[in-house]
């Protein structure tokens, strides 16, 4: 089958705004909900915002940002999905909130349309059997920001078809990113190895052995990340890092994916990262 309209479910967020902007500047036609109209037309306005900075920086012609906006429709009804060829899932990483999703995107999907969580640790299988097409249920786990991260895992549930994996390797590929392809496991790769990776930098800090600046400053300088694991921590939101770490525990019972508690109460407090401002580090200066 070929995907020629692409929907989102839950675009307002920043995972979902940019898997509409990328789908739309590859040339899909792209419908995002959101639960009002207002909320819709604001995402809207932030990827029109973001692809006019990228114009600004001259990596985007007007022309190519203009037709990328025309693709993007925002609605609050979950109906407006019934013409699409691929859902992709980008609701709360919450196994229940992501089954009662499926379970109605189920009903309203055309035949033979597929439907997609971006979730990062949680079971596919279960999303697949809420519904009558659990051949068409996968996992297509983008990277933040979704615009610039060139990874895209594609996660198979035992009860997925080949015709279904390979269809979405195609859609992958078409928008310019990288996919590699894996059972349905805990954790899928990056988290698997990122999540004890992140755990053990808060246990450095937690138990005093060094300095928030001088983990992350190590790792970036002896490893030659990017960034330190506190500041990755930050900018996923440490309210995710906890429920991936707690996801994957609850299966694998490993104690690597045992979070601290210094996480623990971080989140507790609302000191979830870039996102409000305060986490590892203070980002209102």
């Amino acid at each position: 089958m070929d995907i020629k309209k692409v929907g989102v479910l839950g675009f307002t967020g920043a995972m979902g705004r940019g898997i509409t902007q990328v789908c739309a500047q590859a040339g899909y036609e792209v419908t995002g909900s959101s639960r009002s109209e207002e909320r819709a037309a604001k995402a809207v306005g932030t990827i029109d915002a973001a692809l006019g900075r990228s114009v600004e920086r001259g990596r985007l012609s007007q022309e190519d940002k203009d037709a990328a906006i025309s693709r993007i429709k925002g609605t609050a009804n979950t109906r407006d999905f019934s013409d699409c060829d691929l859902v992709i899932e980008v609701a709360a990483e919450d196994l229940e909130i992501k089954k009662q999703a499926f379970a109605e995107l189920d009903g309203i999907c055309k035949e033979g349309a597929i439907i997609a969580s971006n979730t990062s640790v949680l079971p596919l299988v279960e999303m697949a059997v809420v519904t009558k097409r659990p051949d068409r249920v996968i996992g297509l786990h983008f990277f933040n920001p979704a615009s610039a991260m060139k990874l895209v895992e594609i996660v198979k549930p035992i009860t997925v078809s080949d015709e279904t994996a390979e269809t979405c390797k195609k859609f992958i590929e078409s928008l310019g990113k990288t996919p590699v392809v894996l059972p349905d496991t805990p954790g899928f790769i990056v988290n698997r190895l990122a999540v004890p990776f992140m755990l053990n930098a808060i246990g450095l800090l937690e138990s005093g052995v060094a300095s928030r600046e001088d983990i992350d400053t190590a790792i970036k300088l002896g490893l030659n990340h990017p960034m330190g694991p506190l500041e990755l921590a930050d900018l996923i939101g440490n309210d995710i890092v906890l429920n991936m770490a707690d996801g994957i525990y609850a299966t694998l019972q490993e104690h690597r994916y045992i979070a601290p508690n210094l996480l623990r109460r971080m989140v507790a407090a609302g000191w979830l990262g870039q996102k409000t401002k305060k986490g590892f580090y203070d980002y209102d200066k």
